[in-house]
């Protein structure tokens, strides 16, 4: 196995508060306080630790980061330190004076998301009036002459306007659009089977892409990542587990992966109390799935191992109990039926209820159950 070197990537989220709901969030079910949200000092302190371990950029991510008052100090302390800064945001918080500041104050990258090409449909996934601001927003950062990156979660509900989403972000100036099919964790978990496409949806949205990706050349980049469940092989989940990538949650936990909190039986360290460094080379978490001495069959001898890194730990254990199992995205894993069933059960699912993530992103309080 190539020897561990640092990681590349730091995943800042520096806070679960967001005034979106969308059901496809990536965040955990348990959201974080704001009470309980690291402090600009500290959050400048981990900025200089992973500049220092070798990584190379950070994307300021929630949640909504821009919730954070203190966003252009830790912008800045990460320009200062030598980081590449990405601002992952749906910008409906934003106006073009604190834009301009964080131009300023050092943001290299802007990456906003949408839900989709209309004002009706995106707003009605987002659970809130937004998509004309994010387009205000988008015109703003083209101003400023920021990078920016239109980021289109895609699925069931939104895929039929995939070909006009695409010309949104030509119009929009974006010079990157990341066209993601929803990845099954967090609160998109409980909405399978009303964001799951079909096939006959995925062969489509492929075929799109692949024609505007030539239509466009030179004028757009598009980035596609398609659905785990249709996949044949899983994904390198994070390049890896603890091979690439790092994230700090708001409260100061460092995990290998955004999900990795879904697992009950590991303890994961703090930046409150550890060093990135010592976590990131030492930390049994980050240890427990690394590499391939800790893969089961077929996994430990299959000419893939150190592809797909055994795919998804999460994902293993949301359809097999057990985080340990071979992914069952993979044809090759003895629970590859499990999949099966579960993209059968959603294809058949035509009126699925849609489950939004809910929370009073204002007074930081605690979430407030699940709405619909």
């Amino acid at each position: 196995m190539t020897e561990l070197g640092p990681p590349l990537s730091l995943l800042a989220e520096v806070s679960h508060r967001c005034p979106l709901r969308c059901g496809y969030c990536s965040n955990t079910l348990a959201l974080d306080p704001a009470s309980a949200e690291l402090d600009t000092a500290n959050w400048c302190r981990v900025l200089e630790e992973a500049a220092a371990l070798g990584v190379l950029q950070v994307h300021f991510s929630g949640g909504e980061p821009t919730v954070r008052p203190d966003l252009e100090k830790l912008v800045a302390c990460a320009s200062a330190a030598g980081l590449y800064t990405n601002l992952i945001t749906a910008g409906v918080l934003l106006d073009r004076t604190r834009i301009q500041a964080l131009r300023d104050a050092g943001l290299d990258h802007f990456q906003l998301s949408i839900q989709d090409s209309s004002a009706a449909s995106a707003d009605k996934f987002a659970g809130f009036a937004g998509h004309a601001k994010k387009l205000e927003v988008a015109r703003w950062v083209g101003e400023l002459e920021l990078a920016l990156t239109i980021n289109a979660v895609v699925h069931r509900g939104n895929l039929p306007n995939l070909e006009s989403i695409i010309e949104l972000a030509v119009e929009l100036g974006a010079q990157r659009l990341e066209v993601a099919h929803v990845q099954y964790y967090g609160w998109a978990r409980l909405n399978v089977a009303a964001l799951l496409p079909t096939a006959e949806q995925l062969d489509q949205a492929t075929a799109t892409v692949e024609a505007a990706r030539e239509r466009l050349r030179g004028k757009l980049r598009i980035d596609y990542v398609i659905p785990d469940f249709h996949a044949q092989y899983p994904k390198a989940c994070m390049d890896g587990w603890g091979r690439r990538f790092l994230g700090v949650t708001p409260t100061g936990k460092v995990l290998p992966c955004q999900a990795a909190e879904t697992i009950p039986d590991l303890s994961f360290d703090n930046v409150r109390e550890h060093s990135l460094e010592e976590i990131w080379y030492r930390s049994p978490a980050f240890q427990r799935f690394r590499g391939t001495d800790w893969m089961p069959e077929p996994c430990r001898s299959c000419d893939r191992r150190e592809i797909d890194w055994g795919g998804c730990r999460c994902q293993a254990l949301a359809f097999t109990g057990d985080a340990a199992a071979t992914d069952p995205v993979c044809e090759k894993s003895p629970l590859h039926h499990l999949v099966t069933k579960a993209t059968e059960e959603a294809n058949r699912s035509t009126e699925a209820e849609y489950t939004y993530r809910s929370w009073d992103y204002r007074d930081g309080g605690a979430p407030t159950g699940f709405g619909s």
